[in-house]
C-alpha cells in the first residue's frame, strides 16, 4: 500500500514542533532564570534552617562572661573583707578581677544586692538577717563557713540565758551589720528587750575596749574562734564566756542557727581557754549573687570560695564548706551544679577563658547540627520530588488528552487535540531536570509520540 503524503496541516504542526525542540536564544535566557530559582528554592530551605537553629541557640546561649564584677564585702579588717581578699587573689589567676566594696556589713551588704544601680552583684551576707520570705532577684552560691555568737560578760553571776541580759548595757553592733540584727532577734527572742536594757551600737573593737573598760555589761559579737577582738576578751580578767543553756531551743525557731559545741582548750591550750566545753549558737556566712550574675562567674566564684574554706577548723570538719546549707535563698542553678558534679569536665583541663568559649560553641552548633544534618540528608528527596512534580504534571495533562480523545474520538476535534498535544510536547521541552532523572522526561517524551500516532492513524482513516 502506497503511504498516504501528509496534508498541509500536517505539515505545519511538524514546523511548530520543530521550532519548539530548537528554542530561540531568548529561551536560553529562560532556562537560566529557572535553574536561578531551582537553586534558591533549594538551597533556601537549608538556609532557612540554619538562620533559625542560630536564632533558637541564641536565646539560650548566654554571652561571654565579663572581665570583672564588683563584690560587697564587710569593714576593713573584718572576716568578710579578709576572706573576699582571698577570694580576689585565685580569680586574678583566671584574669578575672573583682573590685571590693568595703560595708558596714550584711545588712548593707543585702540592701547593694537588692539596688541595681549600686553596681554590686555578689556578697557576703549573714545568715538571719532576712525576714520573711527571700527577696526576690537574688540567689546563693552556698554557706562558707560558721559564725558563731559569742557573748562576754562581766560579773560574779553566771549568764547562760538571754534573759539574764535584761536592763543591762550591751553591745550589739553598729547599725548596718549582720551582728546587731542578730543579736536583736535573739535578745526578743529570750525576753532581754526590756526598757531598762540599753542597746549600744559599737563595733567589734569598740565593744572589746568598753568591756574591758566597764562600760558596757555584755558584748555580742559574731567571728571565728581565731579573731583577735574574741582571743583577746577570752584571755581577758573578769571577763567571761556564756554557754548557751537554750542553744537547742533557739535553732528550733530560728533554723538559720545551728548548735556548735566549743571544746575545752579550744581557743588556747597552753592557757586552758575555756576550762570546759562551751554551747554556742552560730549562723553562716553565705556567697550571695545578683541573679543576673554570670553563671561561668558563679562556678568560678564557688570554686574560690572552695579552695579557702575546705580546710578544717575549731568548728568545722574539713570539706564541710562551702555547702548548700542556706536556706534563705534559692540556690543558684550553677552552685547545684558544682555541688553535685563538682568542676566543670572543660575547666579542670582548660583555662577558664577557653572552657567557657568551648561550653558556649558546643550549646551553640549542638541545635544547629541537629537541624542540619536531617536537612542535609532530606536533599536529595527534595530535589528528586522537585524534578517528578516538573515532569509528572506533563503526564496528568497527557492522560487527560487520552481521555478525552477516547470519550470524544470525533474526527474535528483531532486538531484541536493536536494542538493540546503540541502545548504539552512544548512544556515538556522546557522542563529542565537534572541528568540523574533525564530518563524521565525522555519516557514522556516517547509517549507523547504514541498519542500523536494515535491521532495521525485517526485523521489518514477520517482522510
Amino acid at each position: 500500500m502506497a503511504e498516504i503524503p501528509p496534508n498541509s496541516s500536517q505539515r505545519t504542526r511538524r514546523r511548530r514542533v520543530r521550532a519548539v525542540v530548537h528554542k530561540p536564544s531568548d529561551g536560553r535566557l529562560q532556562f537560566d532564570r529557572d535553574a536561578l530559582k531551582e537553586l534558591l528554592f533549594i538551597a533556601g530551605l537549608p538556609l532557612l534552617a540554619i538562620i533559625a537553629a542560630f536564632w533558637f541557640a541564641a536565646k539560650y546561649v548566654q554571652p561571654a562572661p565579663p572581665k570583672s564584677f564588683v563584690m560587697s564585702t564587710g569593714a576593713d579588717g573584718g572576716a568578710y573583707h579578709l576572706f573576699a581578699q582571698q577570694y580576689q587573689k585565685i580569680l586574678a589567676r583566671e584574669k578575672i578581677a573583682m573590685e571590693l566594696k568595703r560595708s558596714a556589713g550584711s545588712v548593707e551588704n543585702l540592701k547593694r544586692l537588692q539596688d541595681s544601680s549600686s553596681g554590686v552583684v555578689a556578697a557576703l551576707v549573714q545568715g538571719g538577717i532576712v525576714s520573711g520570705e527571700s527577696p526576690p532577684g537574688l540567689s546563693s552560691l552556698g554557706a562558707v563557713y560558721f559564725e558563731p555568737l559569742w557573748i562576754f560578760y562581766r560579773g560574779k553571776e553566771t549568764i547562760d540565758k538571754f534573759s539574764q541580759l535584761a536592763g543591762k548595757r550591751l553591745a550589739v553592733g553598729p547599725e548596718g551589720s549582720g551582728t546587731r540584727a542578730l543579736a536583736l532577734q535573739l535578745l526578743k527572742a529570750g525576753g532581754a528587750l526590756a526598757p531598762t536594757t540599753e542597746l549600744l551600737p559599737l563595733g567589734t573593737n569598740d565593744a572589746a575596749n568598753a568591756l574591758i573598760a566597764g562600760k558596757v555589761d555584755a558584748a555580742l559579737l559574731v567571728g571565728s574562734p581565731d579573731a583577735p577582738t574574741v582571743q583577746r576578751l577570752a584571755k581577758a580578767k573578769e571577763i567571761k564566756l556564756t554557754s548557751i543553756a537554750q542553744a537547742e531551743a533557739l535553732t528550733r525557731r530560728f533554723t538559720f542557727l545551728s548548735v556548735l559545741n566549743l571544746p575545752r582548750g579550744a581557743i588556747d591550750l597552753a592557757l586552758d581557754l575555756p576550762a570546759h566545753d562551751m554551747t554556742l549558737l552560730a549562723t553562716t556566712a553565705n556567697l550571695i549573687v545578683r541573679d543576673d550574675f554570670h553563671p561561668a562567674l558563679g562556678f568560678l566564684l564557688v570554686e574560690s570560695a572552695s579552695e579557702v574554706h575546705k580546710r578544717a577548723g575549731v568548728l568545722h570538719k574539713a570539706n564541710e564548706f562551702p555547702s548548700p546549707r542556706d536556706g534563705e535563698f534559692p540556690l543558684a542553678e550553677e552552685a547545684r551544679r558544682f555541688y553535685q558534679n563538682g568542676k566543670p569536665f572543660l575547666q579542670r583541663y582548660l583555662p577558664f577563658w577557653l572552657a567557657n568559649f568551648v561550653e558556649r560553641m558546643f550549646v551553640l552548633f549542638v541545635p544547629i547540627v541537629a537541624i542540619l544534618v536531617p536537612a542535609i540528608r532530606f536533599l536529595p528527596t527534595l530535589i528528586e520530588w522537585r524534578a517528578k512534580s516538573r515532569v509528572f504534571k506533563w503526564y496528568e495533562d497527557l492522560k487527560q488528552l487520552e481521555r478525552d480523545v477516547s470519550t470524544q474520538p470525533d474526527s474535528a476535534q483531532i486538531e484541536r487535540y493536536m494542538d493540546r498535544l503540541d502545548e504539552i510536547e512544548q512544556g515538556v521541552n522546557n522542563t529542565r531536570v537534572g541528568r540523574s532523572y533525564a530518563d524521565w522526561s525522555y519516557n514522556l517524551r516517547g509517549h507523547i509520540d504514541l498519542v500523536r500516532a494515535r491521532l495521525q492513524k485517526m485523521e489518514a482513516h477520517t482522510s
